[in-house]
Order: C-alpha cells, then sequence, then structure tokens
C-alpha cells in the first residue's frame, strides 16, 4: 500500500473487499460533505452512484465522527462487507477518505471510469493522525497571476496530499489580485502591468504583452468556500509596509511623496526588492485598515498575513514625514517604525478576533505581543520567535522555498537557487533541535512557498511543486525519524506509484530523470547559487 503521506499505523490482509454496483455511503452526523466529496469524485471516476444506504446494510461505506479521536485522526477499517472510516472530527474523516482513495489505485484519480475497470480495497486497518496542526502551501499569485480554476485545482492537490493551510499571497510590488470595493483602482491600475521580466531581474528578455487579472469577491467567497469543503483554511496575504508599488501605482498618496514623484510609479514589471514602499502617515494606515475590513468579511481565518519583509527603509530616512513620525512616537530608528506599523495593525486585528502573522522581519524593532512568525530566512528567525513565546510557522528558504531548483543540471529551467531535490524536501525538519520542549509547542507547523517571478503559467508551478510537495507532505503529516534516519529509499518505491496518481490529475511534474524537453527554458538567466544551503 504505497501510501502518501505515510499513515502512523497500517495492518493489512491479503485479501480483498470489491466495490460493485450496490455499494453504498452511510453519512453520519457531520460527515455529509465527505459523502458529497466520495460522490464528486471517486463517483466520476469509478462510474459507481454510491447512493444513500443505511449501516445494517451489506456493501456500506460507513463515515462517523467518532469522540476520543483527536480532530484530524481518522481509522479506516476495510472489512470483507465494506469500509469504515471515523474521524476525530469532520476533517479526520475527509482525511480518512483521502486514503481511501489512495487505496483504490492511480484511476481513482481520474475524472471519468475507464472501460474494463475493477475496483478494489485491500482488507486493512489504518490509523493515523497529523504531526503538525499547520501543513501550509503558499502560492504567490502576484507576480504572476493564476485564474480561479487554476486555484481550486491546486486546493485539490492540497487536499490529496492532506495539506490544509493555503496562504494567499494576494498583492506584491507586480500586482494587486483581490477586489477591494472601497478602492477600485487597486485592480483597475494595480491589477495589471504593461510588460513582464522574463526570467531573473539580470535577465535580458522581455515578455511584452500586458499581464494581469485579478479575484472579485465573489471568487474569493467561492475559494474560501470551496477549500473549507476540503477543511483547508485559507489564509490570505496583505503585504504591508513594502512590497506596495501596485497599490502605490493606482493611489499615489499612499508613498512617500515628499521624497519621489509617486505618481509617476507604475505598477513593477521586474523582480528584486523594491524601494517604494508604504509612508508611514494616518492616511495610509485608515486606507489599509478599510482594505483589511473587507478581507476579514471574505476570510473566517484566524490568522490574517501582513508580510513585513524587505522593507527597504531608505525612502522613511530621506522623508521628513517618516522623521516626523518617529520623533512623534519616540522611536529610535526606522526598524522601529515598522515595528510601530506592524504593531497597529496587530492590535487593530486583535481587536476584531483575529491574529496578525507576518515573515520574521517583524521581529525587527520589536514584536507586537500577540503576533505569530513565518520563520523564511533560515530558522533563526523562527527560533528568536519561539523562545519569545511567540508562534512559529516554519519556512526556510533554503528548505522549502520550491522555486529553488530541483537540480544542479544545465537543463532546469530558469535555475533560481540552491539545488534542493526531492530527497533534500523529504529530510526536511521543521522543528529546531535548539528548542526546548516548550519552545518547540510554539511551532505550529510547516509550509513550503512557491514564489512565481519566474512561472510564467500553471505547468511551470506544476513544475517547480511536484514532486517535491509529496515529500514536503510526508513531513508535515508524518511522525519521521530524524532526517538523516529516514528512510528515503522507501518514500521513492511509493513515489513510483504516487506519479501514476499525479498523472491522472495532469499534474506537469518535474521527472524523476529531468526535465522534458517541453519544460526546458534554454537561454533564459536564472539566479543558481552554488554549494549547499546554510542551515540556520
Amino acid at each position: 500500500m504505497d501510501l502518501i503521506p505515510a499513515p502512523r499505523q497500517m495492518e493489512r490482509a491479503e485479501r480483498f473487499y470489491d466495490l460493485g454496483d450496490g455499494l453504498g455511503i452511510e453519512a453520519g452526523p457531520g460527515t455529509e460533505d465527505t459523502a458529497r466529496w466520495l460522490r464528486a469524485t471517486l463517483g466520476a471516476a469509478t462510474g459507481l452512484a454510491l447512493p444513500p444506504k443505511k449501516g445494517d446494510e451489506y456493501d456500506v461505506l460507513h463515515l462517523s465522527v467518532r469522540p476520543g479521536l483527536d480532530a484530524e485522526e481518522y481509522r479506516l477499517v476495510i472489512a470483507p462487507h465494506g469500509p469504515h472510516i471515523q474521524g476525530g472530527s469532520p476533517a479526520g474523516v475527509f482525511w480518512g477518505a483521502q486514503t481511501l482513495r489512495q487505496l483504490l489505485g492511480p484511476d481513482a484519480f481520474r475524472r471519468a471510469p475507464l472501460p474494463d475497470r475493477t475496483w478494489r480495497l485491500p482488507l486493512a486497518e489504518i490509523r493515523d493522525a497529523p504531526r503538525f496542526r499547520w501543513r501550509g502551501l503558499m502560492l504567490d499569485v502576484a507576480r504572476h497571476f493564476m485564474p480561479k480554476d487554476g486555484v481550486l485545482r491546486y486546493l485539490d492537490l492540497m487536499a490529496a496530499h492532506k495539506l490544509n493551510v493555503f496562504h494567499f499571497h494576494l498583492t506584491d510590488d507586480q500586482g494587486w489580485r483581490i477586489e477591494i470595493k472601497r478602492y477600485p483602482r487597486l485592480t483597475e491600475v494595480g491589477s495589471w502591468r504593461a510588460r513582464t521580466k522574463f526570467g531573473h531581474r539580470a535577465s535580458p528578455l522581455w515578455d511584452d504583452k500586458p499581464h494581469g487579472g485579478f479575484y472579485t469577491q465573489d471568487d474569493i467567497r467561492e475559494i474560501v468556500a470551496y477549500a473549507a469543503e476540503r477543511h483547508i483554511t485559507v489564509v490570505p496575504e496583505i503585504d504591508v509596509p513594502g512590497h506596495s508599488q501596485a497599490a502605490i501605482a493606482a493611489y499615489p498618496e499612499l508613498g512617500n511623496t515628499d521624497v519621489i514623484d509617486t505618481s509617476a510609479l507604475s505598477v513593477w514589471d521586474t523582480w528584486g526588492i523594491n524601494p517604494n514602499v508604504l509612508a508611514p502617515t494616518d492616511n495610509t494606515l485608515r486606507f489599509y485598515e478599510g482594505v483589511f475590513e473587507e478581507v476579514l468579511e471574505l476570510f473566517p481565518s484566524e490568522f490574517i498575513h501582513v508580510g513585513g519583509d524587505e522593507c527597504l527603509k531608505d525612502q522613511w530616512r530621506q522623508s521628513a514625514t517618516a522623521q516626523a513620525r518617529i520623533r512623534e512616537l519616540g522611536l529610535r530608528d526606522e526598524d522601529e517604525l515598522q515595528a510601530w506599523f506592524i504593531g497597529h495593525f496587530d492590535g487593530w486585528l486583535s481587536a476584531r478576533g483575529r491574529r496578525l502573522i507576518g515573515w520574521d522581519e517583524i521581529l525587527e524593532g520589536g514584536l507586537a505581543k500577540g503576533a505569530a512568525v513565518s520563520s523564511w530566512r533560515g530558522y533563526a528567525g523562527g527560533i528568536a520567535a519561539a523562545r519569545a513565546g511567540h508562534d512559529v510557522v516554519m519556512c526556510p528558504e533554503q528548505q522549502v522555498y520550491l522555486d529553488h531548483r530541483q537540480d544542479a543540471g544545465a537543463e532546469e529551467p530558469v535555475p533560481i537557487g540552491y539545488v534542493r531535490t526531492l530527497e533534500d524536501v523529504y529530510r526536511f525538519e521543521p522543528v529546531p533541535a535548539e528548542l526546548t520542549p516548550d519552545e518547540a509547542r510554539h511551532v505550529l507547523g510547516t509550509q513550503a512557498n512557491v514564489w512565481t517571478e519566474v512561472m510564467e503559467d500553471q505547468a511551470r508551478v506544476d513544475y517547480q511543486t511536484f514532486p517535491r510537495l509529496a515529500a514536503f507532505a510526508e513531513v508535515a503529516w508524518s511522525r519521521l525519524p530524524a532526517p538523516e534516519q529516514r528512510d528515503f529509499a522507501g518514500f521513492e518505491r511509493r513515489m513510483a506509484a504516487h506519479y501514476g496518481r499525479l498523472d491522472a490529475l495532469g499534474v506537469a511534474y518535474r521527472p524523476p530523470t529531468g526535465p522534458r524537453p517541453w519544460q526546458r527554458r534554454p537561454g533564459v538567466l536564472g539566479r543558481p547559487i552554488d554549494g549547499p544551503p546554510p542551515n540556520r
């Protein structure tokens, strides 16, 4: 049984249960969404109707919530008379259904039945539960827009791998992707750029057609609802105070108008760290409070991500307005000014029952009491935050940034960063050894990040994300041994079956033997970094 992620405990017999036209589903209270999902997915793949059925009948797939199990824990029993999935909550039942689908084989991941297929399940008992409560994927749709159907597809791919947090990077210098009714120019102006750098920022190549797109508020509601049906929480990111040129291009008064002519700015068409950051004014605070008011109406998540990374402070040093604000607040420097900016929104979100999370730069100048940290610049930020009593999501760039290249070979398309192979990701450990058990409890979990500067379409996103996301999913879900003791050879054997599932789903992953001819990008400059990544 080549399951990914690997379950905690599994026993199987050499006999099978054969699925026939008479198989029905008994959905106990709280499991109705999983029953609908099974009919829509397994029903489509197998051609079986899976009608409602009572539990005292033969050939029944029982779904039930069982008190006493942890919320995301499940128990899957496949007996001679039919399967039974028990979960500690509706989420646990759903994860058990994902395992059931894998047991049926790769063709269970298709959208229509193939001729002359028989369907059988091994008689087995599986007990399973996740290691972490936050098992995340961040998708950057600001640099290259992904249409709504592509986002829904990625939610399905996350669910298939038992990932449960979708970090939705919606705004950046290169595009604003969410409709804000109060500020229509954010999408009228900020959602598209005139051209796009092709490759790394040092590349001489340009794509000269306009690029853009955004999600309406109804699109967002659909995405959030679709995710919720799959027990995935959507955490939106609205980037402040850096990575904000698209917003400033739409509303120039948000920028440092006493330093540059912000009315001359357009949505940025290249990559890198942008010097044009938000002005630390009351007007800016009120504007973004208006943005977040609409964001909170659309996203019910506990956490709201505010970015906070790579905020260059040169304009603040030159701005009389920013310097006056530093003196007015009795701050020491521009780092504390950014901490004040982030702290304002921490208090504003807390007053509305939400929690702020930001990249680890928000530690600089002092971190707001209730804030959580996404530790991306290695482990150090997460260690510091956990020791200070802040919750942490571990997503170190050197380990789980999936835009980094997968091989050192010259055929890798637009090579970025360190070589991070499938095995490297499989041996990633989210909890730093330096933390005490009490400190380690602040590690909510882990997240893989997909930045799309050099990913111009869905196929490129697939190539960079898979198969490494499968390895990451096992790290996030399963209780694996220490990195050096992990059975990567065994994982590779299970991946041989998993590639068939990805094929059935139409995922344009990187094959183990290297990129296919159409996956290469010859002559497009990247930014490879030689040597092993620093593990700190």
